[in-house]
């Protein structure tokens, strides 16, 4: 019970950090001419680029936790999977099939998250 208390703190902990790094900026008005006559998209990426790319950050953690959550998730499927066919080497088959199944729907989920992640990434 410890351990899923601290697993939320730890998510809410990140979120609140995840946020900020993901808003918008507002729009300054521009300080050159040659920045007037840009786009909108042109002078959002010139400001984006100025800010520090902090998207880029909350991005890059976001990957970061979804890989690392990933590999821990399959590995502990693995190390589960070989235990169980140590056991019981009869039903190494079945347990094999499982394990495959399973690691596919974590590698699914995985893309995915990193997918948003790099949506996030791109300026809008």
């Amino acid at each position: 019970m410890v351990r899923l208390g601290k697993l939320t703190l730890l998510c809410l902990a990140m979120f609140c950090v995840a946020a900020p790094a993901i808003a918008q900026p507002t729009a300054p008005a521009p300080t050159t001419s040659a920045e007037a006559s840009l786009t909108a998209e042109q002078a959002a990426n010139v400001r984006a680029s100025r800010t520090g790319g902090y998207t880029n950050l909350g991005a890059a953690f976001g990957a970061g936790l979804v890989i690392l959550g990933a590999g821990l998730g399959i590995g502990k499927i693995g190390a589960s999977a070989v235990e169980g066919m140590s056991r019981q080497p009869e039903a190494a088959g079945n347990i094999q099939t499982a394990m495959i199944i399973s690691a596919a729907l974590i590698e699914g989920a995985t893309f995915f998250a990193l997918i948003v992640c790099m949506l996030f990434n791109t300026p809008l």
